[in-house]
């Protein structure tokens, strides 16, 4: 199977859809479909329109795509959801499952890391916000609705990007490093 049909159709892309997106025509995407050699400016236009790098899309061995297992990074990120008002359970189920089943790879790691950053981050907003509290006389209210809306953004995050994973086999939210 060629490597842009199974980009395409990873992303519930048409021919047409596509051919919209990267801006060429429909009949071009059937012939590269069909074997034809990709190159030159059009490997350039579907390599934006799909996001994807250009040599995933040259690469006719086994893609990152065949090998990474979508249910299961959904279900790595989804993780993070039952430990969440556990110290360090954000982490650590997420990790665990990681490392049990083998799927450590690029998606993961950054999953992982976005829960260790947010972990971090979250006790220090919540010293800003008590140092602030008591500069600007806030009441003391401000620092329990401060937690949900932080504990609120870390679901929406983790929803997110399971959302993502499953319409488009990648995350939406995520780092531009990794912490692993």
């Amino acid at each position: 199977m060629n490597n842009i049909l199974k980009y395409r159709e990873s992303q519930n892309l048409t021919q047409k859809q596509l051919s919209e997106k990267a801006k060429i025509s429909v009949r071009t995407i059937q012939r590269i479909e069909a074997g034809q050699q990709l190159k030159g400016h059009t490997l350039d236009a579907l390599s934006k329109a799909l996001n994807v790098g250009k040599n995933l899309l040259l690469n006719t061995q086994e893609t990152e795509l065949e090998k990474i297992n979508i249910p299961l990074i959904k279900l790595i990120n989804l993780s993070s959801l039952l430990l969440l008002f556990i110290p360090l359970g954000s982490i650590l189920l997420p990790l665990l499952i990681m490392y049990w089943k083998k799927e450590v790879n690029q998606i993961t790691k950054k999953i992982v890391s976005i829960q260790i950053i947010w972990t971090l981050a979250f006790p220090l907003i919540i010293l800003v916000v008590i140092f602030l509290r008591n500069i600007f006389q806030y009441s003391n209210q401000v620092i329990p609705l401060t937690m949900l809306l932080l504990f609120f953004v870390n679901v929406y995050i983790i929803l997110k990007n399971t959302f993502c994973l499953d319409k488009k086999g990648k995350l939406c939210i995520y780092l531009n490093f990794s912490v692993l």
